[in-house]
């Protein structure tokens, strides 16, 4: 299920291109039978490997120049990922090989292999050097042995060195040995392109992969011109467009099952959506876990004491880690108090926000390790000094011993201090500082703040993947997601860097996660990692290409294992019963596992996949995993994720893309040609992106757009959601986002609305609906779009009407095979200026004989829902 070339056969107005690409190469009326291709890399980041052609090896006529067939995957996003001097060549196993050169310092180097030069398969990165680097590589083959020996220079210690290895399959190498230098032949050859000298590989082909790869590039070319689109040159592209005219038809006898699920959330502790945002503990580091490393380095205030600070001149505040309340919690404050009126003060998130009137629990865990126990004030300050609630608390002993108290705001603010003022000198040990809201989502203890988990609520989602994407299979072996480690009391629980450069304390944990999907009605999606860790990882040398040890695997999987025993398990089992313990004695009906993100697809991965895959199919048959395609809709990981996923019979794959509003105007018919008896899609991840990345009328309306052809083929589409869902201001690493929000406002953006929309207007069968439009240009066509679907549970006919050109489109509906036993509908439209971040839609009640005649108005969203019944 290559899409490259799907979209090729897929899309009409790819005839033109054909037309275009012949025409290229008409000039050569005479083609040769054979040609000469170059191949090269300039050796920056996210270049790749580039082609030009000759017929005498002295005229090159370059391909692109700028476009490049195959890039280099290895290190993490940024300045890693090179392909240095590559070398391409034909392997006697009838395949094209190119090896390349990763950076100037690691001891490996990359391999992939095409039949085609156009599709490339999985890259490997064998390592054969471990403490200098691999540069220039040259390949030599012996017939008689069937062997290739690969020799490259290292010059990481004081002179160059050449070395060498052999390998018959490029997957076992043989052991790096020492060779003279003159045993390594340079076969590279200098050629003027464009009138600039490069170095590369030169092969003599069969003029027909010339064609392909002219043909490859220009479809990219045509293409891209259509993706690029936007509305800004709509006035340019519709200059004399006129109303159009829309006649549809509904053809009730044809109705399809569509999945029941289509609409969900996929949550990710990204742009603070956790601590500080969704998770509703205000005290920011509340068990001095901090360290410099969750930053790389990057905030050098970034350790146990961030966002603390004493008040206090004669008394001392440092961090220690002696006898901790818990192994997995080590850093606890210890202050030295030589005078009453010391205070330890936490600044919050961004400030601490209360509100006047309500309540507030506080707890802590302290213990007198000199002097006699005290009480201890705690109370909301401002930033002169004013003091807006107080309550104090006893401490006594000293052992560790948790405290709690309530304290009650006077007044509404959003940025108060938090202080606790020890009443006594001595010496005082603190950990795991903690204030939540009363007035939690649902009032649930260590729970979610009320007005995002609502805003969440209020889009019915029917699923919520969590705790993340990269998130879950973090940078690097050490940092991958561990579910046990999220689960228990809180000072058991044993925080961690996350991916995104913060901290996570895993607070929100994956009792919580599946606590609230219960509280929402939505189904859980854990997602797992699949032994690998997140592909552009920069931690552990090779950072993705390495897996965790075949050797832990078994324990590795028992985990997973353990998870649907957590969620599912009678409490008479080990993990059940831990569940139990944790206040929800009843199953939490988990059906669905994801196993990966985005990975990297190569025998690594396959291997500790294929073993996750095959323990839960044999222990869980009734458990539906969903495996995973790379992070885009096309290219290596896509073609070989599926192929994985289709030859072990995996219940669904998990595809994503980002793409401009372009891609999905013209992509439509994406999933149209799709083999049904494969494996089903959960579209996990997508989002329309502009330059700038605003979440605008533009970017809703094409996803809007979009969605109504996921309605169509809802019976191979199971799921999907928008990403990423939350993020705080000043704090975001991504953009676009679903809702923005600080400590006192949510903000939903536009695409929110069309995601809500969708949600609450959902069904589990699909009309189809034949279209009659006066103007049959294919710009126009595809920016107007129809989804009917009836929800069987209310009997409810949900009609979407999506017009994203800058005419009104005068619709008419033939609702013939429908017998509407309600007079009345309900209609929403979203509209405005495709710039407009604020829109909102509005709400009003209409009669089901509009239908029959009404106008969309420019740039708009409509939905109408009526009650129908089938003749």
């Amino acid at each position: 299920m290559n899409t490259f070339f799907k979209f090729q056969k897929q899309k009409k107005y790819f005839l033109g291109l054909l037309i275009v690409c012949f025409t290229a190469v008409s000039a050569f009326a005479k083609n040769p039978t054979e040609a000469y291709i170059f191949s090269y890399s300039n050796g920056k980041t996210f270049d790749g490997l580039h082609f030009a052609w000759s017929t005498d090896k002295i005229n090159w006529h370059p391909i692109g120049p700028e476009y490049h067939y195959i890039h280099s995957d290895y290190g993490a996003w940024g300045s890693q990922k090179r392909m240095v001097a590559p070398i391409l060549f034909p392997g006697a196993d009838g395949l094209w090989h190119c090896l390349w050169s990763l950076n100037e310092k690691d001891g490996t180097f990359a391999h992939a292999s095409s039949k085609d030069l156009l599709y490339w398969g999985r890259q490997s990165y064998p390592i054969v050097m471990n403490d200098n680097n691999c540069l220039n590589l040259e390949v030599a083959y012996n017939k008689e042995k069937d062997e290739y020996t690969i020799s490259w220079l290292s010059n990481l210690q004081s002179e160059t060195i050449a070395f060498c290895t052999t390998t018959k399959d490029f997957k076992k190498f043989s052991e790096t040995k020492n060779i003279p230098l003159s045993e390594h032949k340079n076969t590279r050859e200098n050629v003027i392109i464009s009138g600039k000298s490069e170095t590369g590989s030169i092969n003599k082909v069969a003029w027909s992969v010339v064609e392909g790869l002219i043909k490859t590039q220009q479809t990219s070319v045509y293409r891209n011109q259509l993706w690029s689109e936007t509305t800004k040159t709509d006035n340019e592209r519709f200059t004399d467009l006129k109303p159009v005219e829309a006649k549809f038809t509904v053809d009730a006898s044809k109705s399809k099952k569509i999945s029941n699920s289509l609409i969900g959330i996929f949550f990710e502790d990204i742009n603070y959506a956790a601590d500080g945002g969704l998770y509703a503990e205000l005290i920011q580091n509340r068990d001095f876990e901090y360290i410099i490393a969750d930053t790389k380095g990057r905030d050098k205030t970034w350790n146990s004491t961030k966002a603390w600070s004493l008040k206090g001149e004669t008394s001392k505040f440092v961090i220690d880690s002696i006898n901790p309340i818990h192994p997995n919690n080590k850093h606890y404050a210890k202050l030295t108090i030589n005078q009453t009126g010391t205070a330890l003060v936490n600044e919050g998130f961004d400030g601490i926000p209360v509100k006047a009137g309500e309540k507030y629990d506080f707890s802590v865990f302290a213990r007198s390790t000199k002097g006699k126990p005290g009480k201890l004030l705690i109370r909301f300050t401002g930033k002169n000094g004013e003091i807006y609630g107080e309550t104090a608390i006893p401490t006594a002993g000293k052992d560790w011993k948790k405290y709690n108290t309530i304290i009650t705001s006077k007044t509404t603010i959003a940025d108060a201090n938090l202080e606790i003022v020890p009443q006594m000198t001595g010496t005082l040990d603190l950990d795991l500082i903690s204030l939540f809201p009363q007035k939690t989502f649902k009032g649930r203890k260590n729970g979610l703040r009320a007005d995002l988990a609502q805003t969440l609520a209020d889009l019915k989602p029917k699923f919520i993947r969590f705790p993340g994407g990269c998130v879950a299979h973090g940078d690097g072996l050490d940092n991958i997601y561990k579910w046990k480690n999220t689960i228990g009391p809180l000072e058991s629980r044993k925080p961690m860097r996350n991916l995104w450069r913060y901290h996570q304390t895993v607070g929100l944990g994956y009792f919580e996660y599946f606590q609230f999907c219960e509280d929402i009605g939505a189904v859980p999606l854990p997602v797992i990692a699949a032994g690998v860790p997140c592909q552009n990882s920069s931690t552990g040398g090779a950072g993705q290409q390495c897996g965790i040890p075949m050797s832990e695997m078994k324990e590795y999987v028992q985990d997973i294992l353990d998870l649907v025993e957590y969620a599912n398990g009678d409490i008479t089992t080990k993990w059940g019963k831990k569940r139990a313990e944790a206040g929800h004695p009843k199953p939490f009906n988990l059906k669905y596992i994801g196993i990966g993100n985005e990975d990297l697809i190569t025998d690594i991965f396959e291997e500790r996949f294929t073993m996750i895959f095959k323990a839960i199919k044999e222990k869980y048959p009734e458990i539906t995993v969903i495996g995973t395609v790379g992070p885009t809709f096309e290219g290596t990981d896509y073609q070989e994720g599926w192929d994985i996923a289709t030859k072990l019979n995996v219940p669904m794959v998990d595809e994503h893309y980002y793409q401009p509003p372009g891609w999905f105007i013209y992509n439509q018919d994406y999933y149209d040609s799709y083999d049904r008896s494969k494996p089903k899609v959960y579209l996990g991840e997508y989002a329309a992106h502009l330059p700038g990345k605003p979440n605008n009328i533009e970017t809703a309306l094409s996803e809007a757009l979009y969605l109504t052809s996921i309605e169509r083929n809802g019976d191979v589409v199971s799921m999907s959601s928008y990403a990423p869902l939350l993020a705080k201001d000043k704090h975001t690493q991504w953009n676009p986002n679903l809702i923005y929000f600080n400590n006192t406002e949510v903000r939903p953006t536009v695409g929110y609305e069309v995601q809500k929309l969708y949600g609450q207007n959902s069904g589990d069968q699909y009309i189809p609906t034949e279209t009659a439009l006066s103007n049959n240009q294919e710009n126009v066509k595809n920016r107007i779009a129809v989804s009917i679907v009836r929800d069987s549970k209310t009997d409810d006919l949900i009609v979407k009407l999506v017009n994203l050109l800058p005419v009104v489109v005068k619709s008419s509906f033939d609702l013939k095979n429908y017998g509407l036993e309600n007079k009345e509908a309900l209609k929403t439209v979203l509209k405005g200026d495709p710039n407009d971040k604020n829109a909102k839609p509005t709400t009003s009640i209409c009669s089901v004989s509009e239908l029959t005649n009404t106008e969309l108005p420019a740039y708009s969203f409509t939905v109408y829902r009526i009650k129908a019944k089938k003749k």
